[in-house]
């Protein structure tokens, strides 16, 4: 199925509409972005989503040398994961609940660093993530053909997506915040800190 040097045509345009489905589906990544662009701004959510492809990024430099399969293979170290990314995910999520209206963080500028840096934090502890690399990825990739080649065509493929996808779902909440109006972008950020404190007890309580 893959010929040459690279990943086959037929084979790269099946990983992008795999990856494009996966990445609009909202998760823990999709959550974060949106409630920090609604609490902090444009640039905080996209501050946010460079944290997550940076995690991801590594995730994928990890792949090419099998580290990320090892990990894997130990169920202690991947409950740690899932345990660290949920409390993780659901201590935001109870600080965003009780935060004050956003009127003052709207009209002030935030340095998207620490948004960037809590995007690398839950994204590098999503158990999802983990399994998309180890159970996922292998399934385009030749063995008989250099790993690590492939694996950097289709990581670039898939973080250009992400990319692609997390900031139209930033630029998404802003523009619904803006047609709310300020008077609700307190209810709307409680509403993403419920949302996000849900998708840390799922994570706590997966199994698989």
């Amino acid at each position: 199925m893959i010929r040459g040097p690279s990943v086959s045509f037929s084979i790269w345009l099946a990983f992008c509409v795999t990856e494009t489905v996966l990445c609009l589906i909202p998760g823990p990544a999709v959550l974060l972005v949106v409630s920090t662009a609604l609490g902090r701004g444009l640039r905080s959510g996209l501050g946010a989503a460079l944290g997550i492809l940076a995690a991801n990024t590594l995730y994928f430099s990890l792949s090419a040398t099998g580290v990320v399969a090892a990990h894997a293979a130990s169920r202690d170290l991947f409950a740690a994961i899932r345990w660290i990314g949920a409390g993780y995910l659901i201590w935001i999520g109870l600080r965003m609940l009780r935060s004050r209206p956003s009127r003052q963080a709207t009209a002030q500028p935030v340095a998207p660093t620490r948004s960037f840096v809590r995007g690398f934090v839950v994204q590098s502890a999503n158990p999802k993530a983990l399994v998309f690399f180890v159970a996922l990825l292998p399934q385009f990739i030749n063995p008989a053909v250099p790993v690590p080649k492939q694996v950097l065509m289709l990581g670039a493929s898939s973080l250009v997506i992400e990319f692609l996808v997390l900031t139209g779902y930033a630029h998404g909440a802003i523009r619904a915040r803006e047609l709310v109006g300020l008077r609700f972008a307190g209810a709307m950020r409680r509403a993403g800190g419920v949302l996000l404190v849900a998708v840390g007890i799922r994570l706590a309580f997966s199994r698989s």
